[in-house]
């Protein structure tokens, strides 16, 4: 080595030296602090209480209870309509001299409503009972006729044809009596006919004259409407089972009325594609006839499944719907199929069996997999 390269060598091994004692220096103070801070975190670690264990969330469970079959109710809208809806009117043409009645009265089986002028019927009846009287007269002297030439023609003094006319002229007054008679049940009958009765109990609807009016035979003067037993119209779905229909309930304005089948017409509504049924409803009070009435039905389907509320259902993935059932105290997912939804519950089936704890409130605080516990009947 040359006396220009040993102070360049020293230089490099001086600086090695310092620079190792300097690291050895740091790594040595780190390792240090190191060891003191981790005794001083450990001292202060112990001397901080351990955590309380938090409590279970407690949930509350009901059994699922597996049933044969369910129920679906049914609506269909009608309406309400009188048991008869008759527009009334004479049978005679007339003068209308009394309207006994007002639109929206009430009336019973037999009562007077109208009535017609009669005047000329009355003088008709008074003719015919005079010709009547002066007929009996003329016929009371051809009995006797009769009776004098019957006696006259056995002692040989009146011939058989003199015998014979008092016979015909007796007859003929007989007769002549007998047509006079129904003359007279004829004019009876008009004046009868002369006054407007009510057919049933009911209530009048429409008033088509106010009184005065020469009427025509068959002019409609009033409708009356039946209020005894109203009945509700409903058109029903060609599938719908007849057998269903015995067990009904109407709902009108908000007052359910059980109804009872009084006729399922056989033909279909070339309109609506339904079939016509006829209900009869109990009321006391009367609802408003043309009334928006709502049917409503029981049909039973029998498919196994359970009823659970409405708010237990959570929707997963892929579209399925789960609900959360409690096994050995940790929650677990039961996917279910929604078979019938009602306004508060749903019919489903579904991964559980039958007394399954099924969490019916508050599922929003728990997810699967926790552990939880399941409140008693006195919570």
């Amino acid at each position: 080595m040359s006396d220009a390269t040993k102070p360049s060598f020293l230089r490099r091994a001086g600086r090695w030296v310092i620079s190792t004692t300097l690291t050895l220096s740091v790594v040595a103070a780190a390792g240090a602090a190191v060891f003191f801070g981790a005794n001083t975190l450990a001292e202060r670690a112990e001397a901080i209480e351990p955590p309380v264990e938090a409590d279970l969330t407690k949930v509350s469970v009901s059994p699922i209870r597996i049933e044969s079959r369910y129920t679906v109710p049914r609506r269909f809208v009608g309406q309400v309509e009188s048991g008869a809806n008759v527009a009334l009117s004479f049978e005679l043409g007339g003068r209308l001299t009394d309207l006994l009645v007002e639109e929206g009265d009430s009336v019973t089986k037999g009562q007077e409503i109208a009535r017609l002028d009669t005047a000329l019927l009355e003088a008709e009846r008074t003719r015919l009972g005079a010709s009547r009287s002066a007929t009996a007269s003329q016929l009371d002297f051809a009995e006797s006729r009769v009776v004098r030439a019957e006696a006259l023609r056995e002692e040989g003094f009146a011939s058989q044809e003199a015998l014979d006319q008092a016979r015909s002229t007796r007859d003929e007054l007989r007769n002549r009596i007998a047509e006079i008679d129904a003359a007279l049940t004829s004019v009876r009958i008009n004046i009868d006919k002369s006054v407007l009765y009510a057919p049933f109990d009911g209530q009048v609807g429409a008033q088509s004259v106010d009184g005065g009016e020469t009427l025509a035979a068959g002019q409609a003067v009033l409708t009356l409407l039946e209020t005894g037993t109203p009945e509700v119209r409903v058109g029903l779905p060609l599938s719908l089972s007849p057998d269903i229909l015995k067990d009904a309930q109407v709902d009108v304005g908000g007052t359910v009325y059980p109804a009872r089948l009084r006729h399922l017409r056989p033909d279909i509504d070339p309109v609506t594609r339904t079939r016509t049924a006829l209900f009869e409803i109990e009321a006391t009070s009367a609802p408003i006839f043309g009334q928006t009435a709502t049917l409503m039905l029981q049909t039973e389907k029998a498919i196994e499944g359970a009823w659970v509320p409405l708010d237990a259902l959570r929707e997963g993935s892929g579209s399925v719907w789960t609900v959360l059932v409690v096994e050995d105290g940790v929650v677990r997912n039961a996917a279910v199929e929604v078979l019938h939804a009602e306004e508060t519950r749903v019919y489903v089936q579904g991964t559980f069996e039958d007394g399954t704890p099924l969490i019916d409130t508050g599922a929003h605080r728990v997810v699967p997999g926790q552990a939880v516990q399941v409140l008693d009947a006195e919570g």
